[in-house]
C-alpha cells in the first residue's frame, strides 16, 4: 500500500510538471512584482480570498474542499474573507468570530449554502447571530467574539492582505506569496494551483 501511495505521488508530480509547462504567465497566473513573506513557515501557503455571497466562490468550494483533503502535508490552505465594500464586512466578522470560537470549519459549508442555496439574509449582526445560533453556536459567545478586539484585528489584517496582493475579484488565490491565480474555472484553478505548488517545491529543492 505504501509503495502504491508513492507511485501515485510521483505520477501527480509528473502531471503537475506537464501542466505547468503549458501554463502562460499573465494568462493562467500572474507573477507578483513584490513577493510577500508567508505565515506558514516551511509549508507552501495557499491563500483563498473569498466571499460567502459570491456565486463563483460557491462553485469553487466543492472542488477546493476535495483538493484540500488530498493536498500534500507541506501545503497549507488559508481562507481570507474578502471585504470589497462595507456590506461584505459582516461576513468577514462572522468568519473570524467562528474561528475564534473554534467553530469555523463546522459552519463553512452552511454559510455558503445560506447565501447561495437558501437565500438567507445575513447582512447584519442580529440576523447572523440568529442563524449561527440555529446551527448550535452559543449566541452570547458569538456576539462577544463578533465585537472583540481580536476579531477586529483579523478583519484589519484581511483588508491589508487584500490591498497588498491587489485582489480585485473573488475567488482569488495566492501561492507562496508570489503567484496570483484568478478568473479561471474551478477545474482549471485546481490544475494551476497544483502546478504552481510543484514549481515552488522544485525551487526550494534547487531543481
Amino acid at each position: 500500500m505504501r509503495f502504491i501511495k508513492q507511485i501515485v505521488a510521483v505520477l501527480a508530480l509528473l502531471c503537475a510538471s506537464q501542466v505547468f509547462a503549458g501554463l502562460e504567465p499573465g494568462k493562467d497566473y500572474k507573477v507578483l512584482n513584490t513577493p510577500q513573506p508567508t505565515r506558514t513557515g516551511s509549508k507552501i501557503e495557499v491563500l483563498e480570498f473569498f466571499f460567502y455571497g459570491c456565486s463563483h466562490c460557491f462553485k469553487m468550494h466543492p472542488p477546493l474542499t476535495s483538493w484540500e483533503k488530498r493536498m500534500a502535508k507541506e501545503v497549507e490552505l488559508v481562507y481570507i474573507p474578502t471585504i470589497f465594500s462595507s456590506s461584505w464586512e459582516p461576513m468577514a466578522r462572522t468568519f473570524y468570530s467562528l474561528e475564534i470560537l473554534g467553530q469555523q470549519k463546522q459552519l463553512h459549508d452552511e454559510l455558503f449554502n445560506a447565501w447561495n442555496v437558501n437565500n438567507i439574509d445575513l447582512r447584519d449582526e442580529a440576523k447572523i447571530t440568529e442563524f449561527v445560533g440555529q446551527q448550535g453556536v452559543d449566541r452570547k459567545k458569538f456576539n462577544e467574539a463578533y465585537n472583540s478586539f481580536a476579531m477586529q484585528s483579523k478583519v484589519t489584517r484581511s483588508k491589508q492582505l487584500q490591498q497588498i496582493y491587489g485582489i480585485r475579484a473573488t475567488p482569488s488565490f495566492i501561492v507562496d506569496g508570489k503567484y496570483l491565480v484568478s478568473g479561471l474555472g474551478p477545474e482549471e484553478t485546481i490544475k494551476v494551483l497544483d502546478a504552481l505548488i510543484d514549481k515552488v517545491r522544485r525551487a526550494r529543492a534547487g531543481k
